[in-house]
């Protein structure tokens, strides 16, 4: 367990968010690699294993209520020195996780078809693919959501190096199974679609494990190890839990649902465009799994140092993080405007939906810079317990992406005018976010 609340800010940054950043390229090149290999099965296999992981995506609102609902009051009890405090809402937390996973796994298995047919796919093979992805990867998305928590949990407390350790397990399983079970090489069965699922569950089983073997290792000091997980701590922790995780997961489920209405309108453009849309969100995680990756480490860090009093300790540490992450996003913003053909023909092969693949990482490149200053607000501005705050300006900006990409998409700009409205609102975000973590910071 490592104290936040001491010491060189920048060390005390950089040796919690260093790991956590590694974890998140582990995590970009996760998702690349098994994008890479379904991109030899052609846009329609592509454009299903898209529409499969937007629910994927919109689980992820549920995990992180109970994330960011215990590891925000975690921390910060860590950082007044109640450690007994910190285990129940570290419990409790797994409790609402577990039970979120169930429910949203049978949803997902019952439902299936209507959950496909909203996006009016166009063709069999395209729905056929999406239905199998969604079963399979959100059915069992307990292991997601579990492991999801216990990163929250474990960066809470200071330690990011094991969840980056099991990540990189995850990685490395998920990078040998992919070509095994989708293309079926050796004694392995070809599966396609079905064995790419099944690569990214068996990968998430192993993270899980792992970070529960760490929990019980003769020399840990984790909160959960002398902790009973088994018994429910209370009513009290529950409501704090989601009175600071509820805003987290809106804004995270309103997020994801808008950009399912986007990926609607973009369907109307063909497979090919949803496709792009889904690699190119892929790509793009270069960016925003980093500055996710930071803004957790921020987060823990104002959550301790807030709960110490230390608030001079959390505005130096947001500059320094913001000025830090800004610099990344305008470097990645540069390569995908200059190189966009070169990152595109990786992922595809027909060149019409290279050529629409290059359009969205043109115009998508401008708006890095201020996406990753979002990203790192965001997690600051929760450190100090105001989530309402963040996902009030994420829901609004997020939802103007709505009605503005429906014009956009009406002019000349055609399937342009999407990625802009897209771009557009990452901008002001930016802008708005920063200016609300200088406000937020003021009143305390």
């Amino acid at each position: 367990m490592q104290k936040l609340t001491e010491g060189s800010i920048f060390k005390v940054l950089m040796k919690l968010s260093l790991p956590i950043m590694a974890s998140a390229f582990l995590a970009t090149a996760y998702s690349i690699t098994d994008l890479a290999w379904i991109g030899t099965l052609g846009s329609s296999a592509v454009a299903g294993v898209g529409v499969g992981g937007m629910y994927v995506w919109l689980a992820q609102g549920l995990s992180t209520l109970a994330r960011m609902g215990g590891q925000v009051p975690a921390a910060q009890e860590l950082g007044k020195g109640n450690t007994e405090e910190a285990k129940k809402y570290a419990v409790t937390s797994l409790w609402v996780v577990v039970f979120f996973s169930i429910l949203f796994g049978a949803v997902s298995i019952l439902f299936a078809d209507p959950m496909v047919a909203f996006f009016n796919l166009e063709t069999p093979q395209t729905i056929k693919h999406a239905k199998i992805y969604l079963q399979i990867t959100c059915g069992l998305i307990l292991f997601s959501y579990v492991g999801y928590t216990l990163t929250g949990l474990f960066t809470a407390q200071g330690d990011s190096k094991t969840p980056l350790k099991a990540n990189f397990i995850g990685l490395v399983t998920n990078m040998v199974l992919d070509p095994l079970l989708i293309l079926g090489i050796g004694p392995f069965p070809r599966l396609e679609v079905t064995g790419a699922a099944i690569a990214t569950v068996f990968a998430q089983i192993l993270v899980t494990l792992v970070l529960i073997f760490d929990i019980y290792r003769p020399k840990s000091k984790n909160l959960l190890k002398s902790a009973n997980v088994f018994k429910f701590p209370g009513m009290d922790y529950l409501k704090t839990i989601f009175r600071i995780g509820a805003p987290a997961a809106l804004q995270s489920s309103l997020y994801c649902a808008f950009s399912m209405v986007l990926t609607r309108m973009v369907s109307s453009f063909g497979d090919g465009a949803i496709a792009t849309q889904r690699v190119g969100g892929q790509i793009e995680s270069i960016t925003w799994n980093v500055a996710d990756g930071f803004a957790a480490a921020l987060n823990a860090f104002s959550a301790q140092n807030f709960g110490a009093g230390k608030i001079d300790r959390v505005k130096k540490g947001y500059y320094l993080s913001a000025a830090t992450i800004a610099v990344w996003g305008a470097l990645i913003g540069v390569l995908f405007i200059l190189f966009p053909e070169g990152i595109a023909s990786v992922f595809f092969h027909e060149p019409d939906v290279i050529v629409t693949a290059v359009g969205y990482l043109v115009i998508i490149g401008i708006g890095e810079p201020f996406m990753c200053v979002e990203i790192v607000s965001s997690g600051a501005i929760s450190g100090l317990g105001n989530t309402k705050l963040c996902s009030m300006i994420s829901v609004i900006f997020t939802g103007s992406r709505i009605p503005l990409a429906y014009l956009l998409s009406h002019t000349a700009l055609g399937l342009h005018g999407i990625w802009w409205a897209l771009t557009i609102t990452s901008i002001c975000k930016g802008i708005v976010f920063m200016l609300a973590f200088h406000g937020e910071s003021r009143k305390h």
